[in-house]
C-alpha cells in the first residue's frame, strides 16, 4: 500500500485514496514512502554533483581483411587449371604451390628458348672463324702479304661477331627467366621424349606469394583462365581492419590513432582493441555517415571476415555536467523524471531534460541542480507507488 496515501470513506462505503501532501499545502507530484519500506525496496540516495565523464563514440562496423595484408593470386599466363592443391581456410607459406596450369605459352616458351640456343651456337660459331681470320689477317699483314684494310676489315668483323654472341646470350638468358622465373618451370623439357604425356614439369605452379590463410578460391579443375583472373584469394589475419560507420557530427573529434574498443556477438563481452587508421575523405549521401577504418591486431585469429561489431572510441573528456545514474531516470506522464528526497520520507517527481549517455550515466541539463539529492537505486518502486496514488485519488 502507498504509504503517502490515506484512505477516507465515500458515499456507500466505498474507500477512496489521495497523495499525502505536506501540512498546508497541495502536494500532486509528490509521494511518501516510510523508511522500512525504503530499506525493503533497496532505495538509495545520492546528491547531484558536478563532474568530467569520459565521452565514447559508439558506432557500427564489420570486420573486413587488412587489404595490406592481403594477396590477390593470379595466373602468370593464360591456361586450363589441371590441379587444385589449396582450399578456402587452408593456412599456406610462402611459395606454397596452390594450383596448376597447362598453358600453350610453355611450348611456345621451350621453343623461344631451343631457338635462342641455336642462335647462340650459330653465333659462337660465326666468332670462332672471324676470330680465326682477324689473327690470319695480322699475321699476313706482318709479313707484308695483306694490306692494312685487310687487317682493319678482319678486326671489324670479328667485332661484329663478337657483339652478335653477346645479344644471342642476352636472348637466351631472357627465355630462361621467362621459363624459370616467371612461368616457374624449366627451361629444358625433362619429357622431351614423351610429347603425348603431361608431367608436372610441363605444368605452371600457382604460388603462394606470402604466407596467411586462403580465404576464397574462384577456380575449379578445367577451369579455363586468363591473365586477369584471381584464383586464390589469401590473407594474414593476424590483423584485420574494422570498417565502421560514423556519423558526420563526430568528424572533428576523430584523428588516426585514436584508441578504439570494439566488440562482437560472438565473444559476449570480452573487448579487442585497435586503432584508428583512416578516416574516409567522402561521405554517404543517404545515411550521412563516412567510413572509418580501425585496425585489429587479431593474433589468436578470432576475428572473421563479414563479422559485425560494435566500436567505443574514446573522444576525451567532457565539459562539466551534472549527471545521474541511467537507474534514477523514469518515465513519468510521458516525460523524464527523478525523484528528489524533500524529506527523508518524502520524495518529490522532478521532469528532467536529458543529454548524453555515457558510461551508465545519464546527462541532466536541466531539473535539477548541484546539490539536489536524487534516488538513484530503487526509483521504479517510488514510480509505481506514485503511479498507484495518483490513480486511487483520482
Amino acid at each position: 500500500m502507498c504509504m503517502a496515501c490515506t484512505r477516507e470513506p465515500e458515499a456507500g462505503g466505498r474507500v477512496s485514496a489521495k497523495v499525502q501532501p505536506p501540512a498546508g499545502a497541495a502536494a500532486p507530484d509528490e509521494v511518501r514512502l516510510s523508511a522500512a519500506a525504503q530499506r525493503q525496496a533497496g532505495v538509495a540516495v545520492a546528491e547531484v554533483a558536478t563532474r568530467r565523464m569520459a565521452r565514447t563514440l559508439r558506432a557500427a562496423g564489420r570486420i573486413t581483411q587488412d587489404e595490406n595484408r592481403t594477396w590477390r593470386v593470379g595466373a602468370a599466363s593464360e591456361g586450363r587449371v589441371e590441379q587444385i592443391l589449396a582450399n578456402v581456410g587452408d593456412r599456406v607459406q610462402t611459395g606454397m604451390v596452390l594450383a596448376r596450369l597447362h598453358s600453350h605459352d610453355i611450348h611456345e616458351s621451350r621453343a623461344e628458348y631451343q631457338k635462342a640456343k641455336s642462335e647462340l651456337n650459330r653465333v659462337k660459331t660465326a666468332e670462332e672463324y672471324a676470330r680465326r681470320s682477324r689473327d690470319r689477317a695480322a699475321r699476313l699483314y706482318e709479313l707484308k702479304a695483306a694490306s692494312l684494310e685487310q687487317k682493319e676489315h678482319a678486326e671489324a668483323a670479328l667485332r661484329f661477331a663478337q657483339s652478335a654472341v653477346a645479344n644471342a646470350e642476352v636472348e637466351l638468358n631472357r627465355t630462361r627467366l621467362h621459363l624459370e622465373e616467371f612461368l616457374g618451370i624449366p627451361a629444358e623439357d625433362p619429357h622431351s621424349d614423351e610429347p603425348h604425356h603431361l608431367h608436372e614439369e610441363d605444368l605452371i605452379p600457382v604460388r603462394a606469394p606470402a604466407p596467411g590463410v586462403i580465404v576464397a578460391r574462384n577456380v575449379s579443375r578445367g577451369t579455363v583462365v586468363t591473365l586477369s583472373t584471381d584464383l586464390f584469394l589469401i590473407s594474414d589475419l593476424a590483423s584485420v581492419w574494422l570498417i565502421a560507420e560514423v556519423h558526420s557530427e563526430h568528424l572533428a573529434s576523430l584523428r588516426s590513432g585514436m584508441p578504439v574498443r570494439l566488440q562482437v556477438a560472438a565473444y559476449g563481452d570480452r573487448t579487442f582493441s585497435g586503432r584508428i587508421g583512416r578516416v574516409g575523405e567522402a561521405l554517404d549521401p543517404e545515411t550521412r555517415t563516412v567510413q572509418v577504418r580501425v585496425e585489429v591486431p587479431n593474433p589468436h585469429g578470432l576475428l572473421k571476415p563479414e563479422m559485425y561489431a560494435t566500436a567505443e572510441i574514446e573522444l576525451g573528456e567532457s565539459a562539466p555536467a551534472l549527471y545521474v545514474p541511467l537507474e534514477a531516470v523514469q518515465e513519468v506522464r510521458g516525460a523524464n523524471a527523478v525523484f528528489v528526497e524533500r524529506a527523508p520520507d518524502l520524495f518529490v517527481v522532478r521532469p528532467v531534460e536529458l543529454g548524453e549517455n555515457r558510461e551508465g550515466m545519464a546527462e541532466v541539463r536541466r531539473g535539477v541542480t548541484a546539490g539536489d539529492r536524487v534516488v538513484v537505486r530503487g526509483s521504479f518502486i517510488l514510480k509505481s507507488e506514485f503511479l498507484k496514488a495518483s490513480l486511487e485519488e483520482e
